[in-house]
């Protein structure tokens, strides 16, 4: 993705915010909005963001899953299942 095709300055933003609401919509891409010619902040459509929400937390499942297999902190499956059958048989 090009960044520099999506930088604005505030003031862009302050005099088109409608246009570039529908821009964030409909193109899906960040924009970087400047402030005396330094990158300040970076805008993006609600989808996307949470898109990325869902994706970061996926990675830190996954990276808190590395975490515990690597302190050997893990259960074979079969004594996860007995335990999970007999909780079943229990409530039944």
């Amino acid at each position: 993705m090009r960044y520099s095709t999506q930088i604005r300055p505030i003031s862009y933003l302050k005099a088109n915010a409608a246009e570039v609401l529908q821009e964030l919509t409909d193109q899906r891409q960040p924009m970087v909005i400047t402030q005396n010619g330094e990158a300040k902040a970076v805008i993006q459509d609600v989808a996307t963001y949470e898109q990325t929400q869902e994706t970061l937390a996926l990675l830190k499942i996954l990276a808190l899953g590395n975490q515990q297999v690597s302190q050997g902190r893990v259960k074979p499956l079969a004594d996860v299942a007995k335990r999970v059958r007999a909780k079943l048989a229990t409530e039944d």
